[in-house]
Protein backbone atom coordinates (compact mmCIF):
# COMPACT_ATOMS: atom_id res chain seq x y z
CA UNK A 1 0.00 0.00 0.00
CA UNK A 2 1.47 3.26 -1.13
CA UNK A 3 1.98 6.06 1.24
CA UNK A 4 -0.17 9.11 1.18
CA UNK A 5 2.71 11.99 0.42
CA UNK A 6 2.17 14.76 3.37
CA UNK A 7 1.26 18.01 1.64
CA UNK A 8 3.71 21.05 2.60
CA UNK A 9 2.88 23.73 4.26
CA UNK A 10 3.25 26.84 2.10
CA UNK A 11 5.43 29.23 4.73
CA UNK A 12 6.30 32.10 2.10
CA UNK A 13 3.81 34.75 3.20
CA UNK A 14 4.35 34.01 6.83
CA UNK A 15 6.92 36.72 7.66
CA UNK A 16 3.96 39.12 5.67
CA UNK A 17 1.68 37.93 8.27
CA UNK A 18 3.87 38.44 11.66
CA UNK A 19 5.10 41.87 10.42
CA UNK A 20 1.49 42.72 9.75
CA UNK A 21 0.40 41.07 13.14
CA UNK A 22 3.57 43.55 14.70
CA UNK A 23 2.07 46.64 13.18
CA UNK A 24 -1.81 45.85 14.59
CA UNK A 25 -0.16 45.32 17.82
CA UNK A 26 1.84 48.75 17.43
CA UNK A 27 -0.95 51.10 16.54
CA UNK A 28 -3.37 49.98 18.23
CA UNK A 29 -1.83 49.33 21.76
CA UNK A 30 -1.84 52.25 24.35
CA UNK A 31 0.88 52.89 25.82
CA UNK A 32 0.69 54.06 29.67
CA UNK A 33 2.42 57.89 29.99
CA UNK A 34 1.12 58.72 33.52
CA UNK A 35 4.09 58.63 35.00
CA UNK A 36 5.94 61.84 36.59
CA UNK A 37 4.23 64.57 38.18
CA UNK A 38 1.54 66.28 36.29
CA UNK A 39 2.76 70.27 36.85
CA UNK A 40 2.66 73.16 35.22
CA UNK A 41 6.06 74.81 35.71
CA UNK A 42 5.73 78.71 36.68
CA UNK A 43 5.78 81.42 34.29
CA UNK A 44 8.70 83.49 33.52
CA UNK A 45 8.92 86.90 35.94
CA UNK A 46 6.89 89.19 33.95
CA UNK A 47 8.98 92.23 35.45
CA UNK A 48 12.55 90.83 35.64
CA UNK A 49 14.43 92.45 37.87
CA UNK A 50 18.22 93.58 37.16
CA UNK A 51 19.69 94.12 40.96
CA UNK A 52 22.44 96.12 38.87
CA UNK A 53 19.77 98.86 37.33
CA UNK A 54 17.00 98.69 40.04
CA UNK A 55 18.07 100.41 43.50
CA UNK A 56 16.39 97.60 45.44
CA UNK A 57 15.81 98.49 49.33
CA UNK A 58 14.82 95.40 51.71
CA UNK A 59 11.48 96.94 52.55
CA UNK A 60 10.80 95.95 48.96
CA UNK A 61 11.80 92.66 49.39
CA UNK A 62 9.33 89.75 51.04
CA UNK A 63 12.69 86.89 51.59
CA UNK A 64 11.06 83.04 50.94
CA UNK A 65 13.71 80.80 52.41
CA UNK A 66 13.42 76.52 52.28
CA UNK A 67 16.28 75.01 53.87
CA UNK A 68 16.95 71.47 53.93
CA UNK A 69 14.40 70.41 55.93
CA UNK A 70 11.58 71.77 53.95
CA UNK A 71 10.79 74.25 56.57
CA UNK A 72 9.71 77.77 55.16
CA UNK A 73 10.95 80.86 56.43
CA UNK A 74 8.75 83.65 55.37
CA UNK A 75 9.76 87.28 56.01
CA UNK A 76 12.00 86.26 58.91
CA UNK A 77 9.05 84.36 60.26
CA UNK A 78 8.62 80.26 60.51
CA UNK A 79 5.41 79.35 59.07
CA UNK A 80 3.55 76.24 57.46
CA UNK A 81 3.63 76.61 53.59
CA UNK A 82 -0.45 76.92 54.20
CA UNK A 83 0.02 80.56 55.39
CA UNK A 84 2.32 81.52 52.55
CA UNK A 85 0.04 82.75 49.88
CA UNK A 86 -2.18 85.08 52.49
CA UNK A 87 1.24 86.92 53.94
CA UNK A 88 2.79 87.13 50.08
CA UNK A 89 -1.03 88.80 49.22
CA UNK A 90 -0.81 91.32 52.28
CA UNK A 91 3.22 92.20 50.74
CA UNK A 92 2.25 92.55 47.32
CA UNK A 93 -1.00 94.74 48.39
CA UNK A 94 1.45 96.77 50.16
CA UNK A 95 0.30 100.01 52.48
CA UNK A 96 2.21 103.68 51.40
CA UNK A 97 1.36 104.30 54.87
CA UNK A 98 3.50 101.14 56.61
CA UNK A 99 7.09 101.80 56.20
CA UNK A 100 7.73 98.67 57.23
CA UNK A 101 5.92 97.61 53.36
CA UNK A 102 6.96 98.29 49.43
CA UNK A 103 7.74 101.60 48.85
CA UNK A 104 5.47 103.34 45.72
CA UNK A 105 6.31 104.75 42.38
CA UNK A 106 4.38 106.65 40.47
CA UNK A 107 3.74 104.92 36.79
CA UNK A 108 1.49 105.08 33.54
CA UNK A 109 -0.80 102.17 34.00
CA UNK A 110 -3.15 101.77 30.68
CA UNK A 111 -6.95 102.81 31.93
CA UNK A 112 -5.67 104.50 34.95
CA UNK A 113 -3.21 107.27 33.77
CA UNK A 114 -0.72 108.09 36.61
CA UNK A 115 -1.27 105.67 38.95
CA UNK A 116 1.50 104.56 42.43
CA UNK A 117 2.51 101.11 41.74
CA UNK A 118 4.42 98.84 44.63
CA UNK A 119 8.01 98.23 44.18
CA UNK A 120 7.52 94.64 45.46
CA UNK A 121 9.80 91.52 44.62
CA UNK A 122 9.21 88.11 45.98
CA UNK A 123 12.72 86.27 46.43
CA UNK A 124 12.44 82.94 46.74
CA UNK A 125 16.04 80.46 47.69
CA UNK A 126 16.12 76.78 48.24
CA UNK A 127 18.73 74.63 49.93
CA UNK A 128 20.30 72.19 47.94
CA UNK A 129 18.33 69.44 50.12
CA UNK A 130 15.10 70.99 49.57
CA UNK A 131 12.64 68.31 48.20
CA UNK A 132 11.11 68.74 44.87
CA UNK A 133 7.66 68.30 46.74
CA UNK A 134 8.44 71.28 49.13
CA UNK A 135 9.98 73.37 46.14
CA UNK A 136 6.68 72.74 43.81
CA UNK A 137 4.15 73.63 47.01
CA UNK A 138 6.28 76.86 47.58
CA UNK A 139 5.86 78.03 43.76
CA UNK A 140 2.36 77.39 43.61
CA UNK A 141 1.84 79.40 46.60
CA UNK A 142 3.69 82.47 45.35
CA UNK A 143 1.91 82.34 41.90
CA UNK A 144 -1.31 81.79 43.54
CA UNK A 145 -0.88 85.24 45.62
CA UNK A 146 -0.22 86.90 42.54
CA UNK A 147 -3.15 85.00 40.91
CA UNK A 148 -6.37 86.19 43.94
CA UNK A 149 -4.78 89.47 44.46
CA UNK A 150 -5.37 90.32 40.54
CA UNK A 151 -8.33 88.72 40.43
CA UNK A 152 -9.54 90.53 43.22
CA UNK A 153 -8.86 94.28 41.71
CA UNK A 154 -9.65 93.06 38.60
CA UNK A 155 -13.02 92.47 39.51
CA UNK A 156 -13.61 95.38 41.90
CA UNK A 157 -12.43 97.28 38.74
CA UNK A 158 -14.07 95.74 35.64
CA UNK A 159 -16.35 93.24 37.45
CA UNK A 160 -14.73 90.20 35.93
CA UNK A 161 -11.96 88.47 37.46
CA UNK A 162 -8.19 88.24 36.04
CA UNK A 163 -8.58 85.17 34.39
CA UNK A 164 -11.70 85.92 32.79
CA UNK A 165 -10.26 88.54 31.53
CA UNK A 166 -7.04 87.08 30.02
CA UNK A 167 -10.13 84.25 28.24
CA UNK A 168 -11.75 87.15 26.75
CA UNK A 169 -8.59 89.00 25.98
CA UNK A 170 -8.28 86.32 22.98
CA UNK A 171 -11.43 87.68 21.33
CA UNK A 172 -11.48 91.93 22.42
CA UNK A 173 -9.32 94.09 22.70
CA UNK A 174 -11.28 96.07 25.49
CA UNK A 175 -10.59 93.24 27.60
CA UNK A 176 -7.21 92.69 26.55
CA UNK A 177 -6.33 96.36 27.99
CA UNK A 178 -8.21 95.42 30.97
CA UNK A 179 -6.11 92.73 31.42
CA UNK A 180 -2.79 94.47 30.91
CA UNK A 181 -3.65 97.25 33.34
CA UNK A 182 -3.93 94.92 36.08
CA UNK A 183 -0.83 93.37 35.51
CA UNK A 184 0.71 96.88 35.48
CA UNK A 185 -1.05 97.52 38.61
CA UNK A 186 0.27 94.40 39.91
CA UNK A 187 3.45 93.37 38.40
CA UNK A 188 4.60 89.33 38.73
CA UNK A 189 8.01 89.58 40.04
CA UNK A 190 9.76 86.29 41.48
CA UNK A 191 13.51 86.32 41.93
CA UNK A 192 14.63 82.88 42.35
CA UNK A 193 18.13 82.31 43.02
CA UNK A 194 20.72 79.36 42.60
CA UNK A 195 20.00 76.52 45.14
CA UNK A 196 22.70 76.77 48.34
CA UNK A 197 23.25 75.37 51.75
CA UNK A 198 20.88 77.14 53.55
CA UNK A 199 20.63 74.90 57.13
CA UNK A 200 17.61 73.43 59.11
CA UNK A 201 15.72 75.42 61.79
CA UNK A 202 17.95 75.24 65.32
Amino acid sequence: MAKREIQEINAGSMADIAFLLLIFFLVTTTMDTDTGLIRKLPPPPEDVSDPEKIDIKQRNIFEVLVNANDQLLADGEYIPVTELKEKVKEFIKGDPNNPEMPEYKVEEVPLFGSIPVSKQIVSLQNDNGTSYQMYIKVQNELIGAYREVRNERAMKEFGKSFDELLVLAEKSEEFSNQAEAIKAIYPQRISEAEPKSIGGKK
